[in-house]
């Protein structure tokens, strides 16, 4: 996979995807009924605000598999006890929180645009924030620990655990409870994420999008578990010349 990530043509089909997104997303027309190849259906409940999808889904989305990819190499260093397995979760979790932000942000933006204002303590807002300070703990917990295996076992054990509150957070509290938010409980307009009502071309865009922002995190995840192992190998090297 290393080889992959770090080859030129994945970096180059990453900038042509993340390019086609970004344009197809903002500059692509919203109309009520579509006619040409570029225009997106009107969906009622978002409108103009449904361009959101595109960078708002696959941020959430994201961190939900960094967190997941975090739990597996937690799981896998409990078993071998293998400081690169730590590292691997760490950068996973690391980028989980980058997305949780990004999602945040974004859902931020399109409340103000949909609601009036930037927050509104809505069930899926309140979620993110909770995964925010769940996650953030572990951050203060690897600060207070010096030594490297005790860090990486207490990081295990912690990450394994709180994963299990994610799907309750990002999937299922926000539709069981009744929000602002499309796809809670009480929503009568757009209806659940998943049945946007999309045409054609939009669910092209939404799909490259997810795919994009997929290869990105692994661009990104190799890349720091590999620059976390090198940064090891020199705090260790430099603590036997001492």
């Amino acid at each position: 996979m290393k080889n992959i990530v770090h080859s030129k043509w994945y970096q180059t089909v990453l900038f042509l995807l993340m390019t086609a997104v970004i344009i197809a997303g903002i500059g692509f027309p919203i109309v009520q009924k579509p006619t040409a190849w570029y225009e997106f259906p009107y969906i009622p409940g978002l409108e103009e605000n449904a361009r959101i999808i595109f960078f708002h889904v696959p941020s959430s989305w994201l961190a939900t598999v960094a967190f997941l990819m975090a739990t597996i190499y937690s799981i896998k260093y409990l078993l071998k006890k293998r400081l690169e397995d730590d590292m691997k979760a760490f950068t996973s979790i690391q980028l989980g929180m980058v997305f949780v932000i990004l999602a945040t942000i974004t859902g931020s933006i399109w409340a103000k645009f949909a609601w009036g204002s930037f927050w509104h303590w809505d069930p899926r807002e309140t979620s993110i924030f909770a995964l925010l300070l769940i996650y953030g703990a572990l951050f203060a917990l690897r600060s207070a620990i010096e030594n490297e295996e005790k860090k990486a076992t207490l990081s295990a054990v912690y990450n394994i655990i709180v994963f299990v509150t994610v799907p309750f957070f990002i999937f299922i509290m926000p539709r069981i409870m009744a929000g602002l938010h499309p796809g809670s409980a009480d929503d009568t307009n757009s209806g659940p994420v998943v049945n946007f009502k999309m045409n054609g071309n939009m669910q092209l865009i939404f799909y490259l999008s997810l795919i994009a922002f997929s290869m990105l995190y692994a661009w990104m995840w190799v890349l720091g578990a590999r620059s976390m192992k090198m940064l090891y190998n020199v705090r260790k090297q430099k603590f036997y010349n001492e």
